[in-house]
């Protein structure tokens, strides 16, 4: 009987069992398909290969924002060889790593349980005296478009295969994925049209910066709000998509269609109904959120396969901390202790730190708002970036920083820091006398923080 049994080898699984060699030699890791990461195959890195290089053309394109007169002769015929050599390199680095792992501890095939110790793979079993699933998740797509549409309709797991890129293609979605992708296809040239479900973008929960948002993308996406194709057909080696606008019937043909709706849970492959029938249906399975155990069992789901943040630092910190629970259960901690922290790689980049507006006002929290406009901030004009907003939210009685919203150029190193800021408990006043160098996209933090602090005075 083994300590620990992991099953999946991404992200949580991997940081899983680097910690878990370290305890015990008695350990096994079992995974289905390639040995590395959905961050690093079709994820994190390879979208954002894809967003640089559409970065990097659309300043080129816009020199004139800092006073250059720039004629340039763009070719776009290898970016997507360039993507796929970065993203094999970093692929490459992952199995490397796997490859020095010890043989036995190793099993490549398609587990699932017979019972709560006992699980099953390429016709083996094997016991356990605590399992990690790691499973991880696979893209949403509806299944009559796939037949209709065949290679068509693509999700992000092919996106980053495509030899060239396409001449057109339709985004389905509007969240995070289908946002980076959407604008980085557009800025390469890619004919591109969002088509949104609802009237919301991105991840910002402020209607103040979510209309901010919408307003700014707009000028450069098409996004069809609170539209979606009502049909969908192949013809003559393209998708034609029929949809409804200001009551009248149109069409339109692309080369590809990209379901960009989310991902699913992995975690119903692994027949958990032998453990218990009521585990059957895994919307309902009794995780616990904060230790992520599986009702009163030795089990513990962790990363994508069970998250409301599918987010690769959070999925390698609950696949590291996850162990301790593992090897001294029936004692189990926490495991979700990090300050909330996502990033959405679009242009301004938005980022939420710690608790949302939405959460605040959702859990009826007496807090007050910090706001910032980067249309007049002085580094943002010098960067000839000057667009977009950020907003604080500060706890009227403790006056401690709660979380933030942020649209802006460089946000992912301002959320860096707010969410350090957070996890620290610092209050309004520690936080204005910590230094801000001058100039700097960081001085807009501080004009936030400043109009939070006249408000509670």
């Amino acid at each position: 009987m083994f300590d620990i049994i992991i099953i999946g080898a991404g992200t949580a699984g991997i940081s899983a069992y680097k910690e878990a060699v370290k305890h015990t030699n008695n350990i096994l890791i079992i995974n289905e398909g390639p040995w590395d990461t959905t961050c690093a195959r079709v994820g994190c890195m390879p979208s954002k290969v894809l967003i640089s290089t559409a970065n990097r053309m659309f300043d080129i394109q816009n020199a004139q924002e800092v006073a250059l007169d720039v004629s340039a002769k763009i070719n776009t015929n290898q970016v997507m060889q360039h993507v796929q050599t970065l993203r094999d390199r970093f692929t490459q680095a992952t199995l490397k790593d796997v490859e020095q792992w010890p043989a036995e501890h190793k099993i490549s095939g398609k587990a699932h349980f017979i019972d709560s110790q006992t699980i099953e793979v390429n016709g083996q079993q094997y016991q356990s005296k605590s399992f990690i699933l790691a499973v991880g998740s696979t893209p949403n797509y509806d299944q009559t478009w796939k037949k209709e549409l065949g290679n068509r309709l693509i999700t992000t797991d092919q996106i980053f295969e495509l030899k060239t890129l396409p001449k057109s293609i339709a985004v389905i979605g509007s969240g995070v994925i289908a946002l980076e992708i959407a604008q980085a296809m557009h800025r390469l040239g890619v004919e591109t049209t969002i088509f949104a479900r609802s009237k919301r973008i991105g991840v910002l929960t402020s209607s103040r910066l979510q209309q901010l948002a919408q307003i700014e993308l707009g000028k450069e996406l098409k996004i069809l709000f609170e539209t979606l194709p009502s049909e969908v057909k192949c013809i003559e080696e393209n998708a034609l998509l029929t949809y409804q606008l200001d009551e009248t019937e149109k069409t339109l043909k692309v080369e590809y269609v990209l379901a960009a709706t989310g991902r699913t849970s992995l975690i119903d492959t692994l027949k958990l109904e032998n453990i218990d029938n009521s585990f059957k249906d895994i919307k309902l399975l009794p995780i616990n959120a904060k230790t992520k155990q599986l009702d009163t069992y030795p089990i513990f789901i962790v990363g994508d396969a069970y998250t409301s943040t599918p987010l690769q630092h959070e999925a390698a910190h609950e696949g590291k901390k996850v162990v301790y629970n593992c090897l001294n259960y029936p004692q189990v901690n926490s495991v979700k202790t990090l300050t909330p922290l996502g990033i959405v790689f679009s242009h301004p980049e938005m980022a939420i730190v710690g608790q949302s507006y939405k959460q605040l006002k959702d859990n009826g929290i007496d807090f007050i708002t910090g706001e910032a406009s980067y249309e007049r901030q002085g580094r943002a004009i010098v960067l000839g970036k000057n667009r977009g907003a950020i907003e604080v939210y500060i706890e009227r009685e403790s006056q401690k920083l709660l979380g933030a919203e942020l649209f802006t150029e460089a946000t992912e190193h301002m959320a860096h820091l707010l969410s350090w800021i957070i996890g620290e408990e610092l209050t309004l006043n520690d936080i204005l006398e910590k230094p801000f160098y001058h100039p700097t996209l960081e001085e807009g933090l501080r004009t936030a923080l400043k109009h939070a602090r006249r408000q509670l005075k």
